[in-house]
Order: structure tokens, then sequence, then C-alpha cells
């Protein structure tokens, strides 16, 4: 594998090669000038840390951060920004200076296929840490009411305790896959990069996650979901045959395996702001030259019943996100375009 931070300055190299400015546009996923969000990261925390707005204005410590950031990934500077949503046109973020943990986000609706850059300021205005997110992700984080999940479905369990409901991936999919059930995954983070012969047909998640059927959680509560999901995350994992967990809030759960994680105990499916089916591109390089989009990713749904202090799971459901709504009813809320504000969790930054 090609070491993570090589990656990242040959996508400086090829941008200021070409004397790209911000808004010049790149399609998601190409792989000389679109930068993924891990590789963003690492870039920007690498530049921004310990940089000091101390004493500028708001607007002046907002510009100052947007010019670093072009310097870092080697754009041009420009004589001005463009007002341009996002700002960042060409990579498509926006920055956010965070100096509370009260995210706002003003006048325009959170965006699916948006990166938000949220930059984690002390009390002395050092930046500290820098994350790179969806809004797909920030959808999820929300508590407050201020937005309600644009898209949900319903689950209705049936008599089987099992359900596959897609035999096969996607066509676009189909050619990646392994071709053996018996993958040596040890080495690999389940938040990496989808690889071609390292990602198990549907088929295959499907009997190796029939095991965790009768399984039981600790349910930590309806409003501690991060917490109760990420155990049946971590099994899942484990399960599949990683050495390791990891869950970087990114879209989706099991990047590796392009496979989202869904623990319901109640019917209805909160889907956030992209549709399982939709073809809108993933936030990830491509693949072999294909651009994977949503409704390649893989749904993992467990169904299960709660006494308040365990989750029992009971079914499941392996389908993929074109398949999605063969079984399961789509109903729609509406996203409310006003200021948003979403509180993060204590740990976000850390």
């Amino acid at each position: 594998m090609i070491p993570r931070k090589k990656v990242c300055y040959d996508f400086i190299q090829n941008i200021a090669r070409e004397k790209l400015f911000i808004h010049d546009s790149i399609d998601a996923g190409d792989p000389d000038y679109w930068i993924p969000s891990p590789e963003l990261e690492i870039l920007l925390n690498e530049g921004l840390q310990n940089m000091s707005l101390s004493g500028l204005p708001l607007r002046t410590r907002s510009k100052r951060v947007k010019l670093r950031i072009c310097e870092i990934l080697g754009y041009q500077i420009p004589s001005s920004f463009k007002k341009t949503k996002p700002r960042f046109w060409g990579q498509q973020f926006d920055t956010y200076i965070q100096k509370s943990n009260n995210l706002q986000v003003w006048n325009e609706e959170l965006s699916p296929t948006r990166r938000y850059v949220l930059i984690q300021v002390t009390d002395t205005d050092i930046i500290k840490k820098v994350k790179v997110v969806s809004g797909e992700v920030l959808a999820r984080l929300d508590t407050t009411g201020t937005l309600t999940q644009k898209y949900q479905a319903c689950l209705i369990p049936s008599k089987k305790t099992a359900e596959l409901i897609s035999k096969k991936d996607t066509a676009r999919l189909q050619s990646l896959v392994a071709t053996s059930a018996d993958l040596d995954l040890t080495s690999y983070s389940p938040v990496d990069i989808p690889q071609k012969g390292k990602i198990l047909a549907i088929s295959s998640i499907f009997e190796k996650l029939q095991s965790l059927i009768n399984k039981t959680l600790n349910d930590s509560g309806y409003d501690q979901e991060r917490n109760r999901g990420a155990e049946l995350h971590r099994l899942i994992c484990r399960i599949l045959g990683y050495s390791n967990y990891k869950d970087d809030g990114q879209f989706p759960d099991v990047r590796h395996q392009l496979l989202e994680v869904k623990l319901q105990t109640s019917p209805t499916i909160d889907l956030g702001l992209v549709c399982p089916n939709s073809k809108t591109p993933l936030n990830m390089p491509r693949l072999e030259g294909k651009q994977l989009c949503h409704c390649d990713v893989r749904y993992v749904l467990f169904y299960g019943k709660t006494d308040g202090k365990h989750v029992t799971l009971k079914n499941l459901y392996v389908v993929s996100g074109e398949d999605f709504f063969r079984r399961f009813q789509q109903f729609q809320g509406k996203v409310l375009n006003k200021k948003l504000q979403i509180p993060l969790p204590k740990d976000f930054f850390d």
C-alpha cells in the first residue's frame, strides 16, 4: 500500500503544477486533484495546528485561515474570495472556526455532498485540531430538533429472522468484490478506502452476520444511539475479520467494505440527507476507474427488542442502496432552511 502521507503531498503538487484556484471545478473522486476527506484532514491538521488567531476580528480571522488553507493545499492565492457556496468550490468544502461546541450554519440547508471543515480553537485563539466531515455526518449529530431528517423509511419485520434483499451487488460493484468469502482483513482498518478484491460480496456479508442474531448488547438509552450503535459496529468489524475497530464518523460506517450499519429498536429508519438509491458520487477516490455512488453502498440493518437495559438482535436485513426501497417504504420530512444550530459531542475533536 502507498503511504498515506505521500498520497497527500501528491495532491498538493498536482494542484500547484496546474496553478488551480479554489473555485476551479474538480470531479469528485478525481485521482489527481480531488483530495479525499481523510487526506484533507491530515493536510489541514498538519498545516493549521498551532496557528494563532489572537487579536484578529472575526472576518479577518476567517480570511486568514482561508488564505493559509490555499497555501497548504497548493492553490493559487486569490485577490479576493468569490462568494460561492461552498467557498472552496473545487474541493466542495466550507470552513467553520469553532471556539465552542455549538456549530452554526446560516441560511442554507446541510448538503450531503459537501465537506464541512470544522476548526477547533482554544480559549487563547490557537488552532488546536481540524475535523473534516460530510453534511450527512452533521445531520446525525443534530439532537435539538432544529433539523428534521430529510429522508426516512419504515421497517416492518416479517416472520423471517434474516433477509438478504439484494442477492447480488450493484453492477458497478460486482467486478470489484472478492470471489471468495475467506479474506484476510487483519492488516486493514475498517475506515480504509475500499480496494478491488478486498471487498466481501453482499451475500458473504449476509452469511457472516447471521451469527449475531439473538446476541445481546447493552442499551445505553434512546438518547445514546451513538454509543448503542458503536457496540454493534464493533461486533460487525470483528466478525468480518478486522483485527481492530475504528469509526471516524464518516459515511459509510465500514468504509473498507462500503457498509452502512443501522440498529433499529423502532420501525422508523433515519436515512439522513441522501437517499440510499441516490446516484450521487461517494466522497472517495475512484476505484479501478469507477466512481462509486451512494446506491452501491450495502446496508446492514438489525432490528432489536429492548428491555431498557439490553437490546437483543432479532432480525437481520442486508440490502444494497439501489434496492433499499424495494423492501423498506420511504416517507419524507423537511429540512428547515434557517440558521441551524448543531451541538457537537464533547469528544467530537478527540
